[in-house]
């Protein structure tokens, strides 16, 4: 997964590299209780979910203490990926 990430959005810290293979993981194992994102969908979790999730970054910089609002969008997207990679970001 984080492969496919660093084409889009270069070099990461292995400890964010971690969290994002993680966070597969997690929505893999939950979205089979409880229809987090499409089940069609999970195949292309990553750059549909994950890199559109992160694409705003592309033209935001988001500085230290910035806040952002993820008003409602569900299943925690795109809030969680960009707070694995934006973690002083609230």
């Amino acid at each position: 997964m984080v492969n496919q990430i660093l084409k889009y959005f270069g070099s990461l810290p292995k400890e964010k590299c971690d969290k994002l293979n993680l966070l597969k993981e997690i929505y893999s194992y939950w979205n089979h209780r409880i229809n987090i994102i499409s089940r069609k969908d999970l195949d292309n979790f990553t750059l549909h979910h994950v890199i559109h999730s992160l694409s705003i970054s592309k033209i935001i910089e988001f500085k230290p203490g910035t806040k952002i609002l993820d008003a409602g969008t569900g299943g925690g997207l795109p809030g969680i990926p960009l707070a694995i990679i934006f973690p002083e970001v609230s």
